[in-house]
């Protein structure tokens, strides 16, 4: 058929809301392993095979036959009762595109597969599935007659067809409310509410919501136990609207997921974006007041209310490990586990990232040693630029990278270490609600800072001097165990203080500046992809590197050896004021650029490498993750039970389960499961 040929080239991207198609051949093997029937020596999938071996779905004994023939019914467009290898792919392809939800239920009523639904099938559909036979919908009804004609002959399209089931669904929950208000007086019982929502509307409740239904609409009408229609229409069109409402939060608080808003902040941003109406921002405050009675919202508990999307883009996992089933199985050996897991992957991110602009570092060491006020001559280089020319043309291009192997060696614990304890105090300073204070982050920074001198001090100091060694033309060759070997133990610490001095307040800025930065380029679902990290460590790390510049170049003057005619100095104070004296308050800024050029990529590569190794390498220890990594299978009133195992689920196939099972629960499409009940009356 045309829409086979249509479905099968249609290219799925990778990107937000899509899934990458499947290798054809892979899934021509995995369709012959389950396809049982073989025609004119081409095999062909049964209904049973797709529904019950494939999909694991109706797998009881009892299973109801009716059913798993309509759900195969979507895949088998050639309604011949045999579902064939191009419409087997065919489907994994429509599982692909961004409204594969809509099309896979259109699919369902188009029971002759002529690309139009009747009002015959889409009734014949209807009365089949559970909600009806709970809840019975008049086909004769004026709602119906506007989709169909008033004769039900009009056929639908696809298009049209998404809008009636989107509207049939919001008709459907107000005629439940017109058969539960018996004696037409606008109201029914909460436990009718109750009933109506887990019916009609299950596929808007999260956990949180379907919890506290009787209990909001107690709350909501005054503590009577009695919902009026207005509420009843508000409760509903706020759960429609769950996504408005999070751009409505971001508004009032300028992007910041984590700050209290009152009510009337609320509604004062309400009003300036959308019609929401004052009704539907009582219900989100009375709902969000069962939660954790604080009379204020914040982002956490919109993510509570909201269902997820069916589509978000999966991210790629190459392991995953569950240590923990439950947060609450997080002891002392768990968190030191935790920490060890941190160090490891910091220690990837930051070799990777010292690597990425070691040279930088050079030519920044370099400028920052070079004096000019007490030792006569020609400077030897006049800017960072021609620094770097003068480094290859005399040292050869891996001049540039003199030095390197005590800075790996150092800056895996350095980083590593400072990226564990960053994490590692956040946690502590983060409230149950995942929300946490500017000065809990400043402090977390500071102390990420502090832990890392212990490491960074010997080996910055033997760096630095393998690195200016090469300024001496025809000097003999400086290797670091000779640098340990003269400095010693107590030598190693040379300039510490000076290490503290910059190396505290630069995490006590980097780290809260990457947060926010990182929150801000998040996308609406609070995702962040990898560029966008890449972007967020490097941006942070202008301020951070940019602002301790003078103490950097304290460091560098004390631990640096001074040759013949240059000033020495015996201390912290010593050095900062025989600087200003003989070179002025410049002096102090000397490398600035080449400073910021190294650390603002250094940290950014460092931190794209460190979350996106926690991507990769998932280890589940029932802590906190990186905020803006996940980005999962979508599952809107799904449980993660149901979320697809079998390594034969592959391209669209991933997200089959929650699909099939979302089109019973956003459109209450309900079908038996069992036969059991027919058996029995026969």
């Amino acid at each position: 058929m045309l829409m086979d040929s249509l479905l099968v080239r249609a290219s799925c991207e990778e990107g937000s809301g899509y899934l990458k198609r499947a290798n054809t051949e892979r899934l021509h093997e995995i369709f012959n392993q389950y396809a049982s029937q073989e025609k004119n020596g081409e095999r062909f999938m049964t209904s049973s095979d797709f529904v019950r071996t494939y999909l694991g779905l109706y797998t009881n004994p009892d299973y109801n036959p009716d059913s798993v023939n309509l759900l195969a019914g979507i895949v088998d467009t050639s309604k011949d009762g045999l579902i064939s290898f191009a419409e087997f792919q065919a489907f994994e392809g429509l599982l692909c595109v961004p409204d594969a939800l809509y099309k896979t239920a259109f699919q369902l009523f188009d029971t002759n597969g002529n690309g139009m639904v009747a009002f015959d099938e889409f009734a014949e559909v209807m009365r089949k599935t559970e909600l009806h036979r709970r809840m019975p919908f008049n086909m004769d009804s004026s709602f119906i007659k506007l989709y169909f004609g008033k004769d039900k002959q009009r056929l639908i399209s696809y298009a049209e067809f998404s809008q009636f089931l989107h509207d049939f669904h919001e008709e459907y929950a107000t005629e439940a409310f017109k058969k539960f208000d018996k004696d037409g007086q606008g109201f029914i019982s909460a436990l009718d509410f109750q009933d109506i929502m887990l019916s009609i509307k299950s596929h808007l409740l999260t956990k949180d919501v379907r919890d506290n239904l009787v209990a909001a609409a107690s709350t909501g009408q005054g503590g009577r136990s009695k919902v009026s229609f207005p509420y009843f229409m508000a409760f509903n069109s706020l759960l429609n609207n769950m996504e408005l409402i999070k751009r409505i939060y971001l508004n009032a608080t300028n992007g910041h997921r984590f700050e209290e808003v009152t009510k009337e902040r609320f509604l004062h941003s309400a009003q300036m974006m959308s019609q929401i109406t004052p009704l539907e921002v009582d219900i989100l405050f009375q709902l969000c007041d069962l939660l954790h009675q604080t009379g204020k919202i914040v982002y956490s508990d919109l993510v509570a209310l909201t269902p997820e999307q069916y589509f978000k883009q999966i991210t790629k996992r190459l392991a995953e490990i569950k240590a923990v089933s439950s947060p609450d199985e997080r002891g002392v050996i768990v968190q030191i586990l935790e920490s060890g897991y941190r160090f490891v992957l910091g220690s990837i991110g930051g070799a990777v990232g010292a690597t990425a602009v070691y040279p930088i570092d050079l030519v920044k060491t370099r400028m920052q040693n070079q004096r000019t006020g007490s030792l006569v001559g020609e400077l030897m280089y006049r800017n960072s630029f021609d620094c770097f020319q003068k480094v290859i043309r005399h040292e050869g291009f891996f001049g540039l990278y003199r030095g390197l192997l005590p800075q790996l060696m150092g800056v895996a614990p350095e980083k590593a270490i400072k990226l564990t304890v960053n994490d590692f105090v956040r946690d502590k300073f983060m409230d149950k609600k995942g929300n946490l204070p500017l000065y809990g982050e400043i402090i977390s920074g500071a102390c990420a800072g502090g832990s890392q001198v212990i490491f960074t001090n010997p080996l910055e100091i033997v760096k630095i001097r393998l690195q200016v060694a090469g300024e001496i033309a025809g000097g003999s060759k400086v290797r670091a165990w000779t640098v340990v070997k003269d400095l010693g133990l107590f030598g190693l610490y040379k300039g510490a203080r000076a290490c503290f001095l910059r190396d505290i307040p630069f995490s006590a800025i980097y780290f809260p500046v990457y947060a926010h930065t990182k929150a801000r380029l998040a996308d609406e679902g609070g995702y962040n992809n990898p560029l966008s990290l890449l972007v967020s460590g490097a941006i942070a790390g202008i301020p951070a590197a940019a602002l301790v510049t003078p103490a950097d170049v304290i460091k560098t003057r004390l631990q640096v050896i001074a040759r013949r005619g240059q000033t020495t100095y015996t201390g912290l104070l010593d050095c900062a004021k025989k600087i200003y004296k003989e070179e002025g308050a410049r002096a102090f800024w000397k490398g600035a650029t080449a400073r910021v050029f190294r650390s603002s990529p250094q940290f950014g590569v460092t931190l794209f490498t460190y979350e996106l190794l926690q991507r990769l390498f998932v280890v589940d220890f029932g802590g906190t993750r990186p905020t803006g990594s996940e980005q999962k299978v979508p599952a809107i009133g799904v449980a993660e039970e149901i979320r697809s195992t079998n390594p034969d689920h592959i391209g669209g196939y991933q997200i089959a389960l929650p699909i099939f099972t979302g089109i019973e629960t956003k459109f209450g499409l309900c079908l038996p499961r069992f036969q059991a009940v027919e058996k029995i009356r026969k």
